[in-house]
């Protein structure tokens, strides 16, 4: 049964379904809500391609899972049919664009499926650069200059977002757990200074 996991026809089906059981066990342990689930900053067009495969509508780490699964188990699966019926199994290159031409709608499947029962606490509905101005929290590590880390930042509308953010003053380091303040989105980085809100400013809101 190895022998035809690994076999020529299929091992692309293996490979993806293999990534998707080794992304799960990484999020599965806690490293990807700081790791791999990293705000793209898309503008997604609902009505366009990619707003059709799912795009927009749930995490992109839950799209991609769904990705894998759906061609990992189409290909194998119709592998399997089609050497039942035939006594083997189609090419490699035959069987992997037909697999994936099933699997991008099994996954928008997947994705409005997943939409509705999935919080919504991650979303690019929200402009990433209008997230300069909010304070954030860095996750993991330290930020230096050349060196960004991750910050969840939480907009307006109490959506959160992961960015990578690094000091805007080179000397500076931004360490893990600090809350920064993005003043402005360079190249797809923010660049943040340390936030201290003033140790008198509940009693001014009271």
């Amino acid at each position: 049964m190895l022998g035809v996991l690994f076999a020529p026809e299929v091992i692309a089906f293996t490979a993806a379904l293999m990534l998707m059981l080794l992304i799960g066990i990484v999020e599965a342990v806690g490293l990807g809500a700081s790791g791999l689930d990293v705000d793209l900053g898309l503008h997604v067009d609902h009505d366009g391609p990619l707003g059709w495969l799912g795009v927009g509508r749930v995490p992109f780490i839950v799209l991609l899972i769904a990705f894998l699964a759906c061609f990992g188990v189409i290909g194998l699966a119709g592998q399997q049919t089609i050497a039942a019926m035939y006594g083997m199994m189609l090419p490699a290159s035959f069987g992997i664009p037909a697999a994936l031409m099933l699997a991008l709608p099994a996954t928008a499947l997947s994705a409005r499926g997943l939409a509705r029962i999935l919080p919504h606490d991650e979303t690019t509905a929200f402009p990433v650069e209008a997230l300069a101005g909010l304070s954030g929290t860095i996750l993991v590590g330290r930020a230096e200059r050349g060196s960004p880390a991750r910050a969840r930042v939480i907009d307006p509308h109490g959506q959160a977002h992961n960015v990578m953010v690094e000091p805007d003053a080179p000397a500076t380091v931004l360490n893990e757990g600090e809350i920064v303040l993005l003043v402005r989105r360079e190249n797809g980085i923010f660049r943040a200074i340390p936030h201290n809100p003033a140790p008198f400013s509940n009693w001014i809101d009271r």
